[in-house]
This record gives structure tokens, sequence and C-alpha cells, in this order.
């Protein structure tokens, strides 16, 4: 089994020193790079190189610089995905979003852990568990995602929340761990004023 096939597969695998896998990395950093100094008005090459980058797309999603992954291949991305300034996805496994996710700055999915054995970890042996996310989800400024975590559907992160745990569909959840503070109802369509003529 390649180290590649290990991360795939859920086994402590060699991030720092196997051939194909920092080939991988160097290859999709690049992109980044193209990516990242794009002019903001060229959506055109911006588009061109997300598809590149990005293992699965649905529809044309915006993506705003600066923007960094791992490798790019294992994202999965839905209709009406939207991130804002300073998101990284460290993809070394699935990252799966649904449609209509809304990402803020700052944010990241971290499917990257390190082996808690010293000898293991400087050896450069790491775990990667998949991430995924549902859809209609709303993630605030500064959160992280942890490994292993599921964000349930017609869900809101709210800002600066660590989530090392999973998240049901339909709630608000913040903080530091992560945790549902309420259930979102029909009551919320209210919470902000319509303009209506």
């Amino acid at each position: 089994m390649t180290e590649w096939e290990k991360a795939q597969n859920g086994y402590l695998y060699d991030a720092n020193y196997d051939k194909e896998i920092i080939e991988a990395r160097t290859r999709c950093a690049d992109l980044c790079y193209e990516f990242n100094n794009c002019r903001p008005s060229d959506i055109a090459k911006q588009q061109e190189l997300l598809q590149q980058i990005i293992g699965n797309i649905k529809g044309t999603p915006v993506i705003t610089a600066p923007f960094y992954c791992d490798y790019g291949v294992n994202v999965s991305i839905g209709e009406n995905f939207y991130t804002n300034h300073n998101v990284t996805i460290l993809d070394c496994t699935k990252v799966t979003f649904g449609d209509n996710v809304f990402i803020a700055p700052n944010c990241v999915f971290s499917t990257a852990g390190h082996a808690i054995d010293s000898e293991q970890r400087n050896r450069g042996l790491e775990i990667a568990l998949p991430i995924t996310v549902g859809d209609n989800v709303w993630i605030g400024t500064n959160v992280s995602v942890l490994p292993g975590v599921t964000i349930g559907s017609n869900t809101i992160i709210g800002a600066g929340s660590v989530v090392n745990k999973d998240i049901p569909d339909g709630v608000i959840a913040a903080g530091n761990p992560c945790k549902v503070i309420r259930k979102i109802t029909e009551a919320d369509k209210k919470k902000y004023p319509v303009f209506e003529e």
C-alpha cells in the first residue's frame, strides 16, 4: 500500500518524506499560488484554475483569494459554494461540502492530525480523517474544523469556534469546543426586518 493509499484509508502515513505526496502537494501549492495572484476581475482564469485544483465541483463556486489547500483532489464542493478571504483546506483525505455552503474569512478545515507518539511524529507520520459539511451551512469567521468532523445540513457555526465533534442538522453551534446552542426555528425568519414595497 502506498503512503497516499494509507492516508485515504485512515492509517498513519508518511506525509513529510514520501516523494509522491510531496510532488502532489507542490503541484497544488503552485496552482494555489497562481490562483491567489490572479486579478480579482479575471473570473475566467480563476474558474479555470479552480477546475485544476479542486477534485469535484458542481456549479461555479466563488472562492475569494487568498485560498489554500494541500492537494485539492480530495475536495468536493456543491452548488452555490462561497468562501471569503483566507480559507485553508488541508485535504489529506476527503473534504466534502454540500450545496449552499457559505464560509466566512480565516477558516480552516483540517483532516490532518499528527501521531500522538513522539517517535512516530518525528518520523513524519500523520493521520487523515474526513470532514463532511452538509447543505445550507453558514460557517462564521475564524472557525477551525478538525479531523473526522461532520457538520449537519441547515446549521450555523458561530465565529471563532473550534469544531472537534459532529454537529447535527438545523442548529446554531459555537464555542471552543463548539457546542449546540439551540435549534433553528420558524421564528428565526422574523429575526431581521425584510423590506417590502
